[in-house]
């Protein structure tokens, strides 16, 4: 981007496309497959008597994209506290240039001389190490250096593995500032402490041997210290950096969002007894309830519904397909127009996602495409009264779902899930619990805590009074509800990300074979769909067991 025409910015611009297009990218072995250009970045306006302009720097941005092989094999900043060495790669060549950095910009100050790519050789080298390193399952850790410098990037890695780090950075220069805040290429990396030599000598394969500088390791507690010289350069409890490095974020999403909602997250942020995380299962998830079934070569066939605006069909189909189902693709134009009907199918699903736009109301649109047509209402009717039918809605299709009580036998207690009580739409991975109920795809699993993917902006439970929630209590038909870190049903943001009263976010019909939900199972039933999960699980993560529950149910 440039404000072409402005002295000293064309030939700026003809500098940057030539450094990067004829000498970096060749060198790295890199292609430009597309660019985009902006060339007006100055603005003239007339202020009283007086002609003003602002012109925007010249500034190049760069996506990157890449392949990755196995989702398995990725390294993230999330820190062990096991023994271990933290290492950092530093490819600015120990020049620790300020200039443009987060540093300066507290300060009001542009600065002179900028982080740069020193030696291209060496940052292509650097790539080749991590990934000899990666494939080598040498790493436990890996955060580039950037915005903030070292000091933020190890703070950053000491939130995410909810522990203390303990640093020094006597090997980094004389100047401790310019060591921690500078934005240099680089990173740092954590590996077990028996594993070091065998780092080492990768890293020096490529070229690296003088670029690394052991800084310390990765600690229990909440202590971050940084020491140079034989003392403390920088010393703070990590729960405060978080505060601190959160503030900004809260500040902004109090005015953005429910203010008492903001409050809540940053407050939990505060807890330092927070164990994160956990799972807690009452069943075996290695045992596979489907496969005397599927070893039959029976293949019950189950209706993925589609809509306009739908979207997790595919996981959805794969997740029935894996548990022994043939999973067939209807969308709701096939069975309006009668090109398709539901007497064949022994199984129903509602995908997620946002049919047409949510504009009448998260689900409402679709099931009144249902209502309103004679013919599919009596279908869907026809079907729900079958016996040996199972029916599963999630999130949109749990919201549609909602709105057809009075085709759906024993739902006559379901409420409906309205905005969020954020305010804003929340996609997040949180904990719930398995409930005792009805719900014949959930059997087994009561008393259950696992994480799941959350996403929706209409989640809430939504009941006309007091004596609406508890005949829905009373009657046993909850079958998830959010509970906190420490298994306790909770309607505290953002453990519960909608608000729903006693947690709740799923139900099911009296009989058990219609079960709606606002969480996504269909997301999460491989272990690797998991942004977090216990290294034990193997293939499949325990939400497999509702697909599976389904094809025992069927016989």
């Amino acid at each position: 981007m440039a404000a072409a025409g402005h002295p000293g910015e064309d030939a700026g611009l003809y500098e940057a496309v030539k450094a990067v297009g004829e000498e970096l990218c060749p060198a790295l072995g890199l292609t430009i497959p597309v660019g985009k250009d902006s060339m007006s970045m100055k603005t003239r306006w007339q202020e009283g008597n007086e002609q003003r302009e602002m012109t925007s720097p010249l500034s190049l941005v760069i996506t990157a994209f890449a392949r990755v092989e196995d989702v398995r094999h990725t390294v993230t900043p999330q820190l062990s506290t096991e023994d271990n060495a933290l290492l950092l790669i530093d490819l600015g060549k120990g020049q620790n240039a300020l200039g443009a950095t987060a540093l300066a910009q507290v300060y009001r100050q542009l600065g002179d001389k900028p982080a740069d790519v020193r030696d291209v050789a060496q940052l292509k080298g650097f790539y080749d190490a991590i990934q000899a390193l990666v494939a080598q399952r040498k790493l436990l850790a890996y955060h580039d250096r950037s915005d903030g410098g070292l000091l933020v990037t190890l703070a950053e890695m000491a939130f995410t593995g909810h522990c203390g780090v303990e640093a020094n950075i006597a090997s980094l220069g004389e100047d401790p500032l310019a060591a921690l805040f500078n934005e240099e290429l680089g990173a740092v990396i954590q590996v077990r402490a028996a594993d070091r030599d065998a780092v080492d000598a990768v890293l020096a394969q490529h070229g690296l041997a003088d670029c690394v500088h052991y800084l310390g390791k990765a600690v229990q507690g909440d202590r971050f210290v940084i020491e140079a010289d034989g003392h403390a350069v920088f010393s703070e409890s990590r729960t405060t950096l978080r505060m601190w490095w959160a503030e900004t974020t809260w500040q902004m999403q109090r005015l953005r969002d429910n203010p008492e909602c903001a409050d809540q997250e940053h407050e939990a942020k505060a807890n330092d007894n927070d164990p994160g995380l956990n799972v807690k299962l009452s069943f075996d998830i290695n045992d596979d309830i489907a496969a005397p079934y599927i070893a039959t070569g029976a293949r019950p066939k189950v209706a993925v519904l589609r809509e306009q605006g739908v979207n997790s069909h595919v996981e959805m189909a794969a997740a029935f397909h894996r548990a022994g189902f043939d999973a067939i693709d209807v969308h709701m134009s096939d069975l309006l127009a009668g090109r398709t009907g539901l007497d064949d199918f022994h199984a129903l699903v509602a995908c997620g996602g946002f049919s047409y736009g949510d504009v009448l109301g998260a689900g409402e649109g679709w099931a009144k495409s249902i209502l309103f047509n004679s013919r599919v209402r009596d279908e869907f009717e026809t079907f729900f009264h079958r016996p040996q039918t199972l029916a599963l809605g999630v999130c949109n299709g749990c919201q549609m779902m909602s709105n057809l009580r009075e085709l759906i036998p024993g739902s006559e207690a379901w409420p409906r899930f309205v905005r969020n009580r954020s305010d804003r739409f929340e996609a997040r991975f949180s904990l719930v619990e398995v409930t005792q109920s009805p719900s014949l795809l959930l059997q087994g699993m009561v008393g259950s805590q696992m994480p799941i993917a959350v996403s929706h902006g209409e989640g809430q439970v939504e009941v006309r009074d007091a004596a609406h929630l508890a005949q829905l209590e009373s009657k046993g038909l909850v079958a998830l509800r959010f509970v906190d870190n420490l298994g306790k049903v909770t309607e505290t943001y953002p453990a519960n990300p909608n608000g729903s009263a006693n947690g709740i976010t799923a139900v099911t019909s009296e009989s058990g074979r219609a079960t709606i939900m606002m969480p996504h199972p269909e997301r999460v039933f491989r272990t690797v769909s998991n942004s977090w999960h216990p290294e034990n699980w193997g293939e499949d993560s325990p939400w497999m067991r509702i697909f599976r529950n389904a094809r025992k149910q069927l016989g």
